[in-house]
């Protein structure tokens, strides 16, 4: 018997949430980077314009990876919960986004 198509589909729903917070995570971390390098060499600079902006790349950047890492798991990796990361091309999607973000 196998697992219950509902307990891997929770599973890997939450493999992607994980995802996805991890990933708004970083983006939270440059956006406030962003900020604090618009604050510090703008001096009139009005943080309230920029906030819609800052928002969409930390609550929206994330989803441009994300939605592509889940069509690729689904396609070229769909086993188990999605935990392995056995293709390192796929994994690249996540990591990628991550690494700029520190890096900027």
């Amino acid at each position: 018997h196998g697992v219950p198509w509902q307990a891997v589909a929770g599973c890997r729903l939450a493999q992607t949430l994980t995802q996805y917070c991890v990933g708004a995570n970083y983006g939270w971390l440059l956006a406030e980077g962003l900020f604090l390098h618009k604050l510090l060499v703008l001096a009139a600079f009005s943080g309230e314009r920029c906030l819609p902006a800052f928002l969409l790349l930390g609550w929206g950047a994330p989803v441009l990876f994300v939605v592509p890492w889940v069509v690729l798991r689904y396609l070229y990796e769909n086993e188990g919960c999605w935990e392995r990361n056995e293709k390192a091309a796929v994994w690249w999607i996540i990591r990628c986004p991550i690494l700029v973000a520190v890096a900027v």
